[in-house]
């Protein structure tokens, strides 16, 4: 059609969800953080809702792009099933043997178990995820509710992640549900692009088909946001239908009448009515969303890294005050930043849109020293890319003081309202985080706001550093033996220091369990994480405290 007249390599806007075109906006990154955090957190459910269109499918397979290799997928398209044969689906999806022509609830249910509990002895854990939820019926959930009971002692053997449209809400606050909605242990509501995020968006894809990414004249784009609301899918087919006219008429730059004539056309026979087009936009989703999970399923590479914390706790200091400068100790690269302002509540400074995750994770960067790339789009595996890695985790007060880390909040306005700042020092009890400035409040003020939910950043005191097992032979079990005797005190010379044995495998679980880690005897990113910040995390910036 118009490739070649626009000279692209592929179709810039195409509806399917293909990973080459991947584009995580702010509101995607975080909604990709707190699903990764009810991952790694264990158990228990995760909701994802949100509108038609806003891009549920594509932070789903950046999910799966991110889960570790140890990880079991049971992915569920059609959610219309009874409950035998949802327990049946999700045998299949998970290549459980059973008699077809003879299974009933409680069979299905002991051969899942089975599964599990085998799974979960080889170090494995399973992850159910079920698309379209909202049309999940009563009976149906108050199964997969009970699936959560499947458990040993210590932990959760199923992880369970609703997708769905924003009746999923509904459906779940609804008092038949209550047991359901509290084993919810992190959901998030993916909303529309904003008009910042629609222009990056459109040009995102122009750049990636290695075409004109000002193709789209700003008032077009202004254009295209109006019609679509945002929506990226509606988005895609606004401008799909736009270079279409363009290529007919000859034009080689998309203007706001052109965008017009586009949306008329592709939405029209719905009143120019976005919201209403649901019904043609949902089977459109299940049919990418099919193709889009089949083809990222078992790319999974990046190691999880979370372990749930306690409940709030501290002290609450009174005044707010302003500082003029701030600076990390022992930082890389310590940031000093001067400045005078008024002295005004906490929650308007939470008023500013400006603060997203993105703007925090670039405020931790420069305390790192590194370089910010230049569309200043950071995401975790940006991160990975420079040496750095991403810890999202939830907990106290007083735990996230043990980390003396500097680190990126989450403030809660609304369920839907989120603002986030970066933690760079302590003074007189008085938290300081970075907004455009450095600003002292009271510790009552910030907890007040703050869901508990955080992201550090921490790079690993090994580059070559992986998981270590009980039974393995390497320089880096040496490199843990002297981590080991920092912490516990115990430095026997041993015939065989680079042999992981039992009796280094005792000390390990010992730590893990001093800092409520899961006590298995393996050195993953969570122990390794802990074990540097037991030692002095040398060459991390620190938060500055008096």
């Amino acid at each position: 059609m118009y490739n070649e007249y626009f000279h692209f390599s592929e179709l810039p806007f195409s509806i399917a969800p293909d990973p080459h075109f991947m584009f995580m906006s702010t509101r995607h990154q975080e909604g990709l953080a707190h699903l990764l955090y009810g991952i790694n957190h264990g158990g228990g459910f995760v909701a994802l809702t949100g509108e038609v269109g806003t891009g549920k499918t594509t932070l789903c397979h950046c999910l799966l792009q991110q889960l570790p290799e140890n990880i079991d997928i049971a992915l569920i398209l059609n959610p219309k099933l009874n409950a035998i044969e949802l327990l049946a689906t999700i045998c299949d999806e998970l290549r459980i043997s059973y008699d077809k022509n003879r299974h009933t609830l409680k069979n299905l249910v002991d051969a899942l178990n089975q599964h599990l509990l085998t799974a979960h002895a080889k170090g494995r854990r399973t992850v159910l995820v079920i698309d379209e939820a909202q049309n999940l019926s009563l009976e149906v959930l108050e199964q997969v509710r009970l699936l959560t009971n499947l458990e040993t002692t210590k932990t959760k053997l199923l992880q369970i992640i609703l997708v769905g449209q924003p009746e999923l809400k509904d459906l779940l606050n609804r008092r038949e549900l209550r047991q359901l909605n509290q084993r919810i242990t992190a959901r998030y509501h993916l909303l529309p692009l904003s008009l910042d995020e629609t222009r990056t968006y459109i040009r995102h894809r122009l750049m990636v088909c290695k075409g004109n990414p000002d193709l789209f004249k700003e008032n077009a784009i202004h254009k295209i946001f109006h019609y679509s609301n945002g929506i990226p899918r509606l988005i895609n087919i606004i401008c799909h239908c736009a270079l279409l006219g363009a290529y007919s008429s000859d034009a080689r730059i998309i203007t706001p009448t052109i965008i017009k004539r586009a949306a008329k056309e592709t939405l029209a026979f719905k009143n120019d009515s976005p919201s209403q087009l649901k019904p043609l936009l949902a089977v459109l989703a299940l049919s990418c969303l099919a193709a889009g999970f089949y083809y990222l399923k078992y790319q999974a590479n990046n190691p999880i890294q979370s372990q749930a914390k306690t409940i709030l706790s501290g002290k609450f200091p009174n005044k707010p005050t302003i500082k003029p400068s701030a600076s990390v100790k022992n930082s890389p690269a310590a940031v000093k930043i001067e400045h005078v302002a008024e002295i005004r509540p906490f929650s308007t400074w939470l008023d500013n849109p400006a603060l997203t995750l993105n703007a925090g994770l670039n405020n931790a960067l420069k305390l790192w020293g590194k370089e910010i790339p230049a569309n200043q789009q950071v995401d975790c595996q940006y991160l990975q890319k420079i040496g750095l890695n991403c810890l999202f985790d939830k907990g106290n007060w007083k735990d996230l003081l043990m980390f003396d880390r500097p680190a990126v909040l989450e403030f809660s306005l609304s369920p839907e309202i989120k603002r986030y700042a970066l933690l760079t020092a302590i003074k007189n009890g008085q938290p300081t985080l970075t907004f455009d400035q450095n600003v002292a409040f009271p510790l009552a003020d910030l907890l007040s706001f703050w869901d508990g939910y955080y992201v550090l950043l921490w790079q690993s005191p090994k580059s070559d550093m992986k998981m270590l097992f009980p039974g393995q032979s390497s320089g880096n079990v040496a490199w843990l033996r002297e981590q080991l005797a920092v912490v516990d005190g115990i430095n026997q010379e041993v015939k065989y220091p680079q042999f992981f044995d039992t009796d280094l495998k005792a000390r390990v679980i010992n730590f893990q369990r001093s800092h409520h880690l899961t006590q298995d005897g393996k050195v993953g990113s969570q122990t390794i994480f802990h074990l540097d910040n037991a030692t002095g995390a040398q060459g991390s910036p620190h938060l500055k405290q008096d």
